[in-house]
């Protein structure tokens, strides 16, 4: 029989990660759309938890079933972790990505590259404390963008691990070390408790 989750998004994408790695462990997990469900959340929190936290709270509201949030972001050491919660909002100020990778640069003119993105769940069941599951993907800022997947910061982050862009890696090998996917494989361990 399969566990349901509600997961607070309706990125395709990111939908499409959870599915792949739950799945498989008997759960299926609902987008807000599946629901006929339309919320918007101010993600007003001081860090990753806190964001996490807002959005499964707003949605737990309409639904009895456990709900699942994510926050995320790319965060730069020697930018005190910026862009960090505010990677997304960073880019469209300026304009797009290209934009916001330009602006980087002139940021870390001299000083270490050295990056990380993170992700931090948030799993929210009813009168139960929230839980995280957390993930990091080490790496480093590029000075110039490489390779046409992804999205986001991808073409300019450096992945240690992959030993390349997440710009030019397949989606599989991104999803095979990702912060998000790290973060899932959390999660995933301890729903099969």
């Amino acid at each position: 029989m399969n566990k349901p989750l509600l997961l607070s998004t309706n990125n395709p994408g990111k939908l499409k990660e959870y599915r792949d790695i739950l799945a498989p462990k008997g759960y299926l997990i609902y987008c807000p759309k599946d629901l006929a469900i339309e919320i918007e959340v101010e993600e007003n929190g001081k860090t990753f938890r806190e964001n996490s936290c807002l959005k499964a709270k707003a949605i737990s509201e309409y639904v009895n079933i456990p709900v699942i949030a994510d926050d995320s972001g790319l965060c730069i050491d020697a930018l005190d972790d910026f862009p960090g919660l505010y990677s997304a909002r960073y880019a469209a100020s300026l304009g797009g990505y290209p934009a916001a990778y330009a602006d980087l640069n002139k940021k870390l003119e001299g000083k270490s590259r050295l990056a990380r993105f993170h992700c931090c769940i948030c799993l929210l069941e009813k009168g139960k404390k929230p839980l995280y599951f957390e993930g990091d993907c080490l790496g480093r800022i590029l000075t110039e963008p490489q390779g046409n997947h992804g999205f986001g910061y991808d073409p300019i982050f450096f992945s240690d691990e992959l030993g390349k862009a997440f710009g030019e890696a397949s989606e599989e090998e991104k999803d095979a070390v990702s912060h998000r996917a790290k973060a899932i494989a959390k999660l995933s361990l301890y729903l099969c408790l």
